[in-house]
């Protein structure tokens, strides 16, 4: 009988020894579980803030730059040249027939500014005469190119006529005056020397728009 008391008594010892061991196991369980999900949520939310301040960061430097660069080449591109004028051109005429047949005058005209201009299109010439009349001279059949001179750099364009051989030409040159592209003011420059004689009238002379010479 007394063996059978301490038996029941051991057995309810160990039965509520387990029984605290199963509440201790669950609780440390819960709290080792909670802490775990506490520090992953706080890693998670460091991460994504730091990513997105980058990200942020990234796209303000990227947008600025390109802005910049847009700005600087669209102003760049879209800056206007104006045309030359006449007081900026060193302006000469020379002989330039390629045969005894077919007279050719080129007119170049020298950049002599500071900047860069454009002298496209067709200069105006009169050819004044002996008897001191000036003729105008009517333009060729061509389409202007784009003559855009830097400082330095040169235009040319040319008076073309049939050369008369006989002798009996009733034109007597003496200066040929031209206006630029798109201007206003002339220069008076003289006949060249060796030139040929004009055949027919000044109305048969043409001349034709500038180029440049590169």
């Amino acid at each position: 009988m007394k063996h059978t008391r301490l038996a029941a008594i051991a057995a309810l010892g160990l039965a509520a020894s387990l029984s605290l061991t199963a509440c201790n196991s669950d609780g440390s369980s819960k709290d080792s579980s909670s802490k775990g999900s506490s520090s992953s949520s706080s890693s998670d939310s460091d991460s994504k803030a730091e990513s997105g301040s980058g990200s942020d960061n990234a796209k303000s430097g990227s947008g600025e730059d390109t802005k910049t660069e847009a700005g600087s080449g669209t102003t760049q591109t879209g800056s206007k040249v104006t045309f030359c004028k006449t007081e900026d051109l060193a302006i000469d005429a020379a002989d330039a027939a390629p045969d005894e047949t077919a007279g050719r005058i080129n007119i170049t005209m020298i950049n002599r500014g500071s900047t860069t201009c454009s002298a496209t299109g067709f200069a105006g010439v009169d050819i004044k005469d002996a008897d001191n009349t000036s003729n105008p001279i009517e333009r060729g059949q061509a389409q202007p190119r784009i003559t855009t001179l830097k400082p330095g750099d040169a235009a040319v364009f040319n008076l073309a006529y049939d050369i008369d051989s006989t002798g009996d030409s009733l034109a007597s040159p003496t200066n040929i005056i031209v206006t630029p592209p798109n201007e206003t003011h002339s220069v008076t420059l003289d006949w060249p020397a060796t030139a040929g004689d004009i055949k027919g009238a000044y109305t048969d002379v043409q001349v034709y728009p500038t180029h440049t010479t590169k």
